[in-house]
Order: C-alpha cells, then structure tokens, then sequence
C-alpha cells in the first residue's frame, strides 16, 4: 500500500459509508496531539491516564466526558470501542497492546513497538493470532520529505540507495533539563519518567523510519558504539536501565548488502530528526536548519533546491489538511489508522514494519554494551 493509494480514494469511500470508528485514547502527552477527532471515521468515545492533568487534556482536546483512571478500569467497564490509541511510556507499549488486541481490539502504539526481542515476539505472536489491526505512530514515516523520498524510490528516481545516514537528536541530558522536574524526564507528579536515562537506541524509530520506511529494506546486522557522560551519574544516580550511554553511534547492513548509519543522541548541541539518501543516480539531503533547505544532488551535476509538497494539504480529509507535529505527520497518522480500520486493511507501519523499526535498536544497544561487537538482528516479518 502506497502513499497514493492511501489518501483520496479512501476518504471519499469514509464519507459514502458514514461509519465511524470508536476510539479510546491512552495517555495524556503525547496522545493529545493527533486529531482524531477530526478524521470524518473517527470518534472518540473515552480517554485515560493515570495523573489527573493529563486526564484533563484529553478530555478538553477531544471534547470526550468518559473519563477513567486506568486503561485497566476503561476496559473492563466499556465493550464498545473498537480500537485503542496507546500513547503510554515506552515500556508499557507492548503489555498494552497485547491487552487490547487479545480483547479484541485494534491498536496503534506510540513508539517504539517493543524494549526487548522477548517482547518483540509476543507483540508479532499476538497479533497474528488475534487478526487485529496493529500499527506503529511512527512520525519519520510521514514527514514531508520522507514521503517525497519514499515515492521517488519508488519510481526509480534514485537507483539503487547504497548509504542512507539517519539521525534523531533530543537534548535531554543537560543540567536544566534535570533540574527542571516539569521536563521529559519527570512525570507531572515529580517521579522520575521512562524516559529518564532510556538507552538512545531503545528509540531508534525517528531514525530507522527514514531508512526501512523508504527503501522497505530489513537490518540484519549492527555494530554500535555509545558516549558516556562521566558526570552524569552525580546528576542522576537512579539507573533503571543500568545505561551508562547518552550518545549512540551505529553501522548497520541491510539484507540488500546496503549500509545505513544511524545516530540517536541525548546529549549534543543538535535538535529533530533528519536523513539524506544516497543512490547512484542522485542524492536527497532533508533541510538542515540554518545550512540549507531540501537538495537533490544529481549523479552528473550541482545540488539544486527541491520544492517539497505539503502532502497534508490534499491527501488528508478536509479538515485535517494543516500543518501538524513531527513534520506534518501527526495527521497522516491519525488518518492512515482510521482509514486502514475503514477499509479493512493492514496499516502501512503494521507489526512487521514497526519491528523492522525498532529491533535493530535493541541489538545496537546490546553491541555499544560489547564495545561495538557487530552483531546479527533477527528478523520478525511474516512467515519467519
């Protein structure tokens, strides 16, 4: 399923058959951002968190007065949703969606799908034997440039892409940001977050999007090296992840012999997420924010400027054509899971594209741990 075959066709289909798919959102951060509630198909009819300023948002974004404590306490009161925005921390991701999926409902996860290979083939396993809909938020997918990417691949534009270089930097790691208990690394009731020393590459996605979410390809190999603050474990001395990493650098091979260099940093004087492509017909290089805007660099010739399309701006159901988080991809996200429920299809981030995603970030994890040992990722796609 392509972009193109994603957008019109399907919501002019939505508008004749007038159903609406009914949606519970888990989580109050992030899950407040992606307009469900104006996707035509979509209605959201009840909402969690576990801190009540988070309940709060939810309920004043989507205008929805069923309100529980606890995903647990939602489901076990309403038998009348049919899917589940799971928005949660990072490490709840999988036992959430396993929940959902094995009381029959569909799922899309905030990222990353999984923590460990363990929960990586449970995920995959459930959804298989469930049949229900599984798909993963990620925003790199979606990004503008990604989709120019994606569909110049897919014409040939590039030729073969030997070397992608894909990156994802948050600085987190900075002394205000550990102070500060109103940042990321707090919850609103001033506990220490999932995110507090998360090894970089157990979020891998932002970055990995750009490469398995453009040529399809699969990782098959890593070798990794991490940075370590020498100060940081004075500012932080709880470890849950026993993580002495902020910064990870990793090499990776696909299984079409391509290489892929990818960064996740929380430490560094750098923001967002971004990738360039290199094929033997040209190159694309996303905007850099104060070096240059998007380039094209074609094999026998000067970088020139590419106007990127808003793609939002007529792919997207009426009222979701605006710009949104992550690059515009908050609202082709929220689209693409509605419209896949509509038509009874997979989603194109299903459970064998998130895992290609996000378990190539957990055996570069194990790798830095090693010394940058390279090592074998295994692979979880359908029928393996």
């Amino acid at each position: 399923m392509t972009r193109r075959s994603f957008a019109g066709a399907a919501a002019g289909a939505l508008m004749a058959a007038d159903k609406k798919i009914r949606l519970a959102v888990v989580g109050g951060g992030f899950g407040t951002q992606f307009y469900w509630h104006e996707h035509p198909g979509c209605q959201v009819t009840a909402v969690t968190d576990l801190h009540s300023v988070r309940r709060q948002a939810l309920r004043d974004t989507y205008q929805c007065d069923s309100v529980y404590d606890s995903m647990e306490d939602m489901l076990a009161k309403r038998k009348d949703l049919d899917a589940v925005a799971i928005f949660s921390g990072a490490p709840d991701h999988v036992r959430h969606a396993v929940d959902c999926m094995r009381r029959g409902l569909h799922v899309i996860s905030a990222v990353p799908a999984c923590m460990t290979l363990e929960d990586a083939a449970l995920l995959k396993e459930t959804k298989e034997k469930t049949g229900m809909k599984y798909m993963m938020a990620e925003t790199s997918y979606f990004r503008q440039p990604a989709i120019y990417a994606r569909e110049l691949f897919e014409k040939g534009g590039f030729g073969p892409i030997h070397y992608s270089e894909v990156e994802y930097y948050h600085d987190f790691a900075t002394g205000q940001a550990i102070a500060d208990k109103r940042s990321l690394y707090y919850n609103p009731d001033g506990t220490n977050s999932w995110r507090q020393m998360l090894p970089p590459m157990l979020y891998p996605t932002h970055s990995l999007g750009f490469a398995v979410g453009v040529t399809r390809e699969r990782i098959t190999e890593v070798a990794c090296l991490g940075w370590a603050d020498p100060n940081l474990a004075a500012r932080i001395p709880e470890n849950r992840y026993k993580n002495p990493f902020v910064n990870e650098f990793a090499l990776m091979k696909t299984d079409q012999g391509n290489m892929v260099r990818c960064n996740v940093f929380w430490q560094i004087a750098a923001d967002g997420e971004r990738a360039q492509w290199f094929g033997e017909k040209g190159s694309f290089y996303m905007a850099k924010s104060g070096f240059h805007g998007d380039l094209w660099h074609p094999r026998h010739g000067k970088p020139e400027p590419v106007s990127v399309p808003n793609y939002w701006s007529t792919r997207l159901p009426e009222k979701m054509r605006h710009n949104s988080g992550h690059g515009g991809s908050h609202t082709f996200l929220a689209a693409e899971f509605i419209e896949a429920l509509l038509g009874n299809r997979e989603p194109v981030v299903d459970v064998y594209a998130a895992l290609a995603m996000t378990v190539p970030g957990i055996v570069a994890h194990r790798s830095a741990l090693k010394g940058g040992e390279q090592m074998a990722v295994p692979r979880f796609d359908r029928g393996v």
